[in-house]
């Protein structure tokens, strides 16, 4: 059986002017032989000045790691980056060192916008998934609105899809900018959709930061400082009327809340919003002396 000739390397490059003993002779042309003594004088400095030939991978592959979020292999190869293989054990950290001059070639290669067909990192789709679903948006309805397959949102939601093709991202950064700060519509599902997000402690909006929310090691902000009973009070007087404002009933708004107040609280916030007159309190009963 006879193998394929291996390719010679490209004028210009030490390996070409170098040569191999047994295989390849070294090449003296115009192109191959300043190459050639360009290489020696640089080895010769960074051996002189104490630089090592193979210098810590960590700075490549937390690069090529960010140039995966948006291109391929073999745009980043393209790009001028070395070969596929050799990229792809430097991104696994299967190669701890690597030569200076590659090193130099990864940082080199600048991030492109992916194109439609790129899968991406799910992290920050799912983030944004999940805050819609505790402001009562359910699957079905996200699926709806992002032209893509109820069973496809429950996976991003649910973590077990971390890869998402860059149309279906598009689609679903669309949808969280149109409804990320709108909660459902009343509705049994809504009920639902709230409570099953809240029973996995999924964070709202309100607590990520766009600048942060696709980075995986960000982590939502509750808040930290206890609020008083007045600021508490307040918090839940603006949210019943946000509630109300898009026409949801007294026994719906109890149930967003959770039941941290009462029935007839609710409605009297709904009528003074309503009104704009001061619901009448009993005066305090008086102790007998």
């Amino acid at each position: 059986m006879r193998t394929a000739a291996k390719s010679q390397p490209p004028h210009g490059s030490y390996a070409r002017a170098n040569g191999c003993p047994g295989y390849r002779e070294p090449c003296k042309c115009t192109i191959c032989h300043p190459a050639f003594r360009r290489a020696r004088k640089q080895y010769n400095v960074n051996r002189q000045l104490g630089r090592p030939g193979l210098v810590d991978a960590t700075p490549a592959r937390e690069h090529l790691q960010k140039l995966q979020r948006t291109m391929t292999w073999g745009q980043i190869v393209a790009a001028g980056a070395c070969e596929a293989r050799n990229l792809q054990l430097i991104a696994d950290g299967r190669r701890s060192q690597i030569r200076r001059s590659t090193l130099t070639k990864i940082l080199a290669v600048t991030p492109q916008p992916p194109a439609p067909g790129k899968y991406v990192d799910a992290t920050g789709l799912r983030r944004r998934l999940q805050a819609l679903r505790v402001l009562g948006w359910s699957a079905y309805r996200l699926a709806d609105a992002a032209s893509s397959a109820e069973a496809r949102i429950q996976l991003i939601c649910s973590g077990e899809q971390r890869t998402v093709r860059q149309v279906l991202a598009v689609k679903i950064l669309k949808v969280y900018a149109e409804l990320s700060q709108t909660p459902a519509p009343p509705g049994r599902s809504a009920t639902r959709t709230i409570r099953h997000a809240l029973a996995n402690g999924w964070a709202p909006p309100s607590a990520w930061d766009d600048d942060t929310i696709d980075d995986p090691q960000a982590t939502p902000d509750f808040g930290d400082r206890v609020l008083n009973f007045r600021e508490r009070a307040a918090l839940r007087r603006e949210e019943i009327i946000h509630l109300a404002w898009h026409g949801y009933e007294p026994e719906q708004i109890l149930d967003r809340l959770n039941h941290e107040v009462s029935i007839s609280t609710v409605r009297a916030v709904i009528y003074e919003w309503r009104t704009g007159q001061k619901r009448q309190r009993p005066a305090p009963k008086q102790v007998a002396a």
